[in-house]
């Protein structure tokens, strides 16, 4: 029986020929990642091992970027915990204020990332690197640890879920409606512990953007990881950003696939996930006149430079709506500085938006736009659970960045095509 790609990356990272869903194995480790939030409980579990030693300095990567810059004392104490172990360990790879971004758009900006990795990461949406061929799944504080110090983590070999991706997306429709239409479908848990695979002559219609996008959010259908073909559009991402040596894997023809899927991409309308689940989705024309205070543009779901250029694109030479409040947040420094030689941030200024420095900010109700009882809030995030942005009778709507730039305008969840666009 073949294999999916995912089972061909952990099958070489296992040093195996072969390996099957259900399969336990043990995988060498291209790279470890925790941010502020995780990787402090990580430190203190790998003080209670006999080796405290990491395995490699140049595959742990340290991001500080939820809580930065340090919002409270505790924020702060955490943000020391790693650098004081970053400098103990000679971390190569350590990003706190003025270097960092939002991590999973920063790790392939770097070039940390690349095709045929196996990548963990103490975040849920370390799965955004499947959009470069490469296996990545997020994990556990402990389980961080352990990989620091051996540089390896056990695994479950998942099954996959093939997605065949037909067609051309519409105006307006991106790679967020493509993930968000699919979690639609097939549920929070539609994936559960799965390899989410996507194939299909669509993708060439999909930017590196859309990719990141959607198998950063495969978690929120319950995967195990996301993953895209290497074709010519990945490898020419990645010799851009990086120089290491990278490996395609490509899917046998007799690979097992538990369920196929098949989506026209030319049928997908923008979509909106309503509260208090990424399922609840309904098509912009179904959404209804539902008035917001807030509209957050960023995050590492959408917080990349065709995100941010596709937001100026509805916002130029408009003006935020009376009692709306938009923030923008870039998601890295390359992407901020690359957005005003754009003069991208002088349009959302222009329009009465405020633009952040890169953080995860308001996404985990961390700051930067928590929300009060009764506001509701449009964001290009992922996750809009009971009391994700704020208060527990906050409700927040996930949507594109043209969707949340349009709603910021008119003060309603929008389409562009509502402004004229």
């Amino acid at each position: 029986m073949g294999m999916t790609m995912t089972q061909k990356i952990l099958a070489a990272h296992a040093g195996l020929s072969q390996v099957k869903a259900g399969q336990l194995i043990e995988a060498d480790l291209d790279l470890v990642l925790g941010n502020d939030i995780t990787s402090p409980v990580a430190i203190n579990e790998m003080q209670k091992m006999n080796n405290q030693t990491v395995f490699d300095k140049d595959k742990i990567a340290l991001v500080m970027d939820h809580f930065i810059p340090n919002k409270d004392i505790k924020s702060a104490e955490n943000c020391k915990c790693c650098r004081d172990f970053a400098c103990r360990h000679e971390i190569t790879n350590y990003f706190d204020v003025g270097q960092m971004g939002i991590e999973h758009a920063l790790l392939p900006e770097k070039g940390l990332v690349v095709a045929g990795d196996a990548v963990i990461g103490a975040d849920s949406h370390t799965c955004t690197y499947g959009a470069l061929g490469a296996f990545s799944t997020g994990v556990g504080s402990t389980d961080m640890a352990a990989g620091m110090v051996t540089g390896k983590a056990w695994f479950k070999v998942p099954s996959a879920i093939k997605f065949v991706l037909t067609g051309k997306p519409g105006r307006w429709v991106s790679g967020k409606d493509v993930i968000l239409h699919i979690i639609g479908m097939i549920g929070v848990d539609g994936a559960l512990y799965k390899s989410m695979e996507f194939t299909g002559d669509g993708i060439a219609n999909l930017s590196m953007d859309d990719r990141f996008t959607i198998c950063n959010m495969a978690i929120e259908a319950g995967g195990k990881n996301g993953i895209f073909p290497v074709d010519s559009l990945a490898e020419q991402y990645i010799k851009e950003h990086s120089k290491r040596e990278f490996t395609v894997y490509q899917a046998d023809e007799d690979a097992e696939y538990e369920q196929v899927i098949t989506i026209d991409l030319s049928k997908l309308k923008p979509t909106v996930a309503f509260p208090h689940l990424p399922e609840n989705t309904k098509t912009i024309d179904e959404a209804g006149q539902v008035e917001i205070q807030q509209a957050v543009i960023g995050s590492c779901t959408n917080g990349r430079i065709d995100d941010i250029r596709i937001a100026a694109q509805v916002m130029k030479g408009r003006k935020v709506a009376k009692g709306v409040r938009c923030i923008v947040i870039p998601a890295t420094q390359a992407i901020y500085l690359q957005a005003l030689k754009e003069g991208l941030l002088e349009i959302f200024i222009e329009a009465g938006a405020i633009v952040s420095t890169p953080t995860c900010g308001p996404c985990l109700g961390g700051y930067m736009g928590i929300l009060a009882a009764g506001e509701r809030c449009i964001s290009t995030t992922n996750r809009n659970f009971v009391g994700r942005m704020g208060h527990v009778e906050s409700e927040v709507y996930l949507a594109s960045p043209a969707v949340a730039a349009a709603s910021a305008v008119t003060g309603k969840i929008s389409c562009p095509c509502e402004l004229g666009l």
